[in-house]
């Protein structure tokens, strides 16, 4: 197995596992082959935490001075063999899903992808250019996947 992806539901929303699981790793593949990963820094896991609203309020209040429960927040981690792990709000993603006419694990992907691409060093808060990069990558890797579902 190339990557563990661990998910944690801790929310009362059930997490699609399986499927967030295999998306996860067909965007690992695609980053690979587009040598956005390379050997030098593959990891072997992932994890990703599903909280309810007020763990997800609580810690973006915590850890970026924001009043309100924010869809995903990435940690890298200490670990050398590891990302970090994506905390995911189900509750704002269930909303969202709706807003973006995606089904909730649908959302769920693109949320993962976005996280993740912010563990590899992608931004999109304080510089334009670094956004529109990072935005058509996720986008593009988005479509593929659902070109081949």
């Amino acid at each position: 197995k190339m990557i563990e992806c661990l998910i944690i539901n801790n929310s009362l929303v059930l997490a699609p596992k399986k499927y967030l699981k295999q998306a996860f790793e067909f965007f690992y593949i695609e980053l690979i082959n587009k040598k956005i990963l390379n050997k030098k820094n593959i990891k072997q896991e992932l994890t990703i935490v599903f909280v309810d609203i007020k763990q997800a309020k609580q810690m973006n209040l915590q850890f970026r001075k924001k009043d309100y429960a924010t869809d995903i927040l990435s940690f890298e981690s200490m670990d050398p063999s590891s990302y970090g792990e994506l905390i995911i709000c189900s509750q704002v993603a269930k909303e969202q899903s709706i807003k973006h006419k995606l089904s909730y694990r649908d959302e769920l992907v693109y949320l993962t992808l976005h996280g993740f691409l912010h563990l590899l060093g992608f931004e999109h808060e304080n510089d334009e250019e670094e956004a529109k990069k990072m935005f058509d990558l996720q986008d593009k890797l988005f479509e593929k996947f659902f070109d081949l579902k």
